[in-house]
């Protein structure tokens, strides 16, 4: 899809191990070998040559991993120690080729010979990967224990020990990890809020496996990082205003026009030619005097809006931002999606409306995006009890309705008719504040504008709206972040 990069379940990887072993005509032990030097080059940083390191081994592949690790951290100068939890009696063939290369590994066999791990400074989790089926227990399950209880800088390998690649966690003996080193790919589970405690930061390295191959393995689940530039148009030397669509914005009431700033200024940075915004009466000096590239028009009512203006001559329409929900308005709303012949966003008090009036999901126009958070989807949906059975709400909502759902968190979501989940990988914790989603709405309304399906307008709006938030964090730190820094720091290009 738009050559996004496809996620892959524990199965698939086994498979592309496999087929990247018989085409490259290495061993497996080769291709464990490159991915422990690639996880070594990308966790340097992180690390300094004085820190003790304890690299916490399993008896298969993982732990094969981690002795790898070992002796190439030890070649390099670092004070790496290889502890081996030994919870049967053999290893793995390639595990057991990496341990052997070892001069000396510190062997845990029983409760009674676990380490401190106070005295390290930092801890390479390999004990178990992604091939993970069952829950921990036992000896394993004490020493994951410990490497919690020991709160130090923890790095795992490929993923944290204790973590399905594909399932829901269903254990306390997982590992938290500070930063997760993924194999080629991030794993479904790192986008499943239950996983958070365990994965707080979280980096794919390419170990050469073939993409080709992943690439043509069925899955409906796709990563939304920077490739998705790459569907960016190019702008023609003789185009003109006209050439890039002219928005509509629909928002604002009495004490929230600030939402309607917002929405339009993101809207004209995003690249519309043109763009008039629908407001109260009451928000007329606002917007002129803070967005004056804006055209404004303004609703008869002083405080709310009440009658859908003119819409014959826009290219998109998004709606919703601060609007409220007057009786009015609502009837705004429902003649809209009776008459609209272009693709709609529809954001924040557009979805409760909606949501109070159940006959209005019926209603909406074919192609229109849906803008969510978790709070307003539910109210749409009903309660979940799980990360996924939201995404299934959320697969069945699209496909029943035709409609794209842009579910907004840590990694939104975007869903299309199709029932594929798209994962984006940029944003950051500071995006939580008040009007970050107004910016959003404003973002994809303005590349609708510009001819852009549906689909590729949320995907090329959500990854850049999070990487305006990761550029503006840089600056002002995630603290301070605010809505307008957002906007300042949008840059809609390829990269």
């Amino acid at each position: 899809m738009f050559d996004l990069k496809k996620i892959i379940s524990a199965n698939q990887t086994r498979k592309t191990d496999n087929h990247t072993i018989k085409k490259e005509c290495i061993s497996s032990l080769e291709l464990m070998e490159r991915a422990s030097l690639s996880f070594v080059n990308a966790i340097e940083k992180n690390i300094y040559n004085y820190q003790k390191i304890a690299v916490v081994c399993g008896i298969g592949n993982n732990g094969g991993d981690g002795f790898a690790i070992t002796r190439i951290l030890q070649s390099k100068g670092y004070l790496a120690k290889a502890i081996l939890i030994k919870t049967a009696k053999n290893l793995s063939n390639n595990c057991k080729t990496n341990f052997n290369k070892l001069a000396e590994v510190t062997i845990i066999e029983t409760k009674d010979d676990l380490l401190d791990f106070k005295k390290f400074d930092i801890i390479i989790d390999a004990l178990f990967g992604s091939g993970l089926t069952r829950k921990i227990e036992g000896l394993a399950a004490k020493v994951i224990k410990n490497m919690n209880a020991a709160k130090k800088h923890v790095l795992s390998v490929d993923i944290p020990s204790g973590l399905y690649c594909d399932k829901l966690p269903d254990s306390d003996f997982i590992v938290k990890s500070d930063i997760t080193i993924s194999f080629q790919r991030p794993k479904l589970s790192f986008f499943y809020l239950e996983s958070n405690q365990y994965i707080k930061d979280w980096k794919v390295i390419n170990i050469g496996l073939d993409e080709d191959f992943i690439q043509k393995l069925p899955t409906n689940n796709f990563i939304l990082d920077r490739t998705i530039s790459e569907s960016l148009k190019i702008r023609e030397k003789h185009a003109h205003k006209g050439t890039f669509g002219h928005s509509l914005i629909i928002a604002g009431s009495y004490g929230k026009i600030g939402a309607a700033v917002l929405a339009s200024r993101a809207c004209l940075k995003s690249g519309a030619g043109l763009l008039t915004t629908y407001i109260p009466n009451c928000g007329y000096d606002i917007l002129q005097i803070s967005t004056p590239e804006a055209m404004c028009l303004t609703d008869k009512k002083k405080t709310y809006i009440s009658k859908l203006p003119d819409i014959s001559s826009y290219n998109s329409i998004g709606i919703g931002p601060g609007i409220g929900k007057k009786a009015l308005t609502k009837i705004v709303l429902k003649q809209l999606f009776e008459s609209t012949k272009v693709p709609l966003v529809i954001d924040a008090d557009a979805l409760n409306i909606i949501s109070e009036n159940r006959e209005l999901i019926n209603k909406l126009p074919k192609n229109s995006i849906l803008t969510p958070h978790p709070k307003e989807f539910e109210r749409l949906v009903g309660k979940w009890k799980t990360t996924i059975e939201c995404f299934e709400k959320q697969k069945q909502f699209a496909k029943e309705h035709k409609c794209i759902v842009v579910l907004k968190g840590a990694n939104t979501c975007i869903c299309n008719p199709e029932e594929i989940l798209f994962f984006n990988t940029t944003g950051n914790p500071g995006m939580a504040t008040g009007g970050s989603g107004d910016v959003l709405t404003g973002i994809i309304t303005g590349l609708l504008a510009q001819g852009y399906t549906p689909i590729k307008a949320a995907l090329i709006g959500v990854y850049f709206h999070g990487k305006a938030g990761d550029n503006a964090t840089k600056q002002n730190g995630e603290n301070s972040l605010i809505a307008s820094d957002i906007i300042n720091y949008l840059k809609i290009e390829t990269e």
